[in-house]
């Protein structure tokens, strides 16, 4: 097991069994995230820290045609994904393995390399080289496909007591909002020529974006001019 599987492991080997319960209350904006998605039929969606398999379940029964994969560096969570998959009855249409999102390699671990969509929800923040996670999960968009990210804003627009209670807090859990997130995001956008959408809901308590990967140029063919290059009889 990796450092990182351990750690996370430690952290969530009890929390998982009430995670969803207890984070509804403050991991806002991850069903309208799910709302963005909007796949093309039959697509493929893919996400990054899939944790207890909430966020795929609800996606799955929102998007009944397309095909699901979760990964996620914990074991623990991903047994508890697992089960829940299964008693929702989903187990055909969502996929789940194990791996480290800064050195993902989707081929190996589902049979294909690039999906419709991405999704990272509340997890870039718990992820230490979440620069190398956040390239990686682009790398695996296809063409014309998007990276749709939900996490924890800079919340400039709340009372500073409160910013700096929920700071505290999240440390606890190793959760670091990451401030440079926008401007890593817009980095990307220019080096690949694809659009950003980023916005800040709840008084900048989350930040939202849509990295939409641009479709490839078609082919160009110039027709030779035969007029001047064939001699007719």
């Amino acid at each position: 097991m990796s450092n990182a599987a351990a750690e996370m492991d430690a952290i969530y080997r009890v929390q998982r069994h009430i995670y969803d319960a207890s984070r509804k209350y403050y991991l806002l904006g991850r069903d309208q995230l799910l709302d963005t998605l909007d796949p093309p039929p039959g697509g493929t969606i893919l996400e990054i820290g899939c944790g207890t398999g909430r966020n795929l379940i609800l996606a799955a029964e929102r998007y009944p045609s397309e095909r699901f994969f979760g990964v996620d560096v914990s074991t623990a969570m991903l047994e508890t994904a697992g089960s829940s998959v299964a008693r929702a009855g989903l187990a055909h249409c969502i996929q789940l393995a194990q791996a480290d999102a800064s050195r993902l390699d989707t081929k190996p671990l589902f049979g294909c390399d690039a999906f419709d969509r991405v999704f990272i929800s509340y997890a870039l923040s718990m992820i230490p080289p979440w620069r190398e996670a956040l390239a990686a999960a682009f790398k695996v968009v296809k063409p014309g496909g998007s990276l749709h990210i939900v996490d924890f804003g800079e919340q400039r627009q709340l009372p500073s007591a409160f910013r700096t209670g929920l700071r505290a807090w999240l440390r606890k859990f190793s959760v670091h909002p990451r401030a440079e997130l926008e401007g890593e995001l817009r980095k990307l956008a220019v080096e690949t020529g694809a659009e950003l959408v980023f916005t800040r809901p709840y008084r900048d308590y989350a930040c939202s974006a849509i990295l939409t990967k641009p479709r490839p140029e078609p082919l160009s063919y110039e027709l030779a001019d035969h007029e001047g290059g064939q001699q007719h009889g």
